[in-house]
């Protein structure tokens, strides 16, 4: 059973996942990056812990804002620019 949510009930999601201003720092870090990031890279850039910055990439692969690629034990993280694209246009380009 596939249950369609609202473009409102989306964009809802998306914001409450980026009411955070930690993740506001990490989509900033994704979008100013010319590679998929780690959660320790991150870590370092935000000096913050890799625990709390695992928590906060997990929330906003839920939301859908990031995709997360993993190989071996490591996970990199990226944008999910089609999500922006669709629900959050110009969003990116105002950060």
């Amino acid at each position: 059973m596939n249950i369609e949510i609202s473009k409102e009930e989306k964009v809802a999601e998306l914001f409450r996942a980026l009411s955070e201003p930690n993740r506001i720092r990490i989509i900033k870090i994704l979008r100013n990056s010319d590679k998929e990031l780690t959660c320790s890279q991150v870590s370092e850039l935000l000096q913050i812990a890799p625990s709390t910055v695992s928590y906060h990439f997990k929330a906003l692969r839920k939301a859908g804002l990031t995709t997360t690629r993993q190989q071996a034990q490591t996970k990199y993280l990226s944008l999910n620019k089609e999500t922006f694209r669709k629900y959050l246009p110009n969003l990116l380009d105002s950060l």
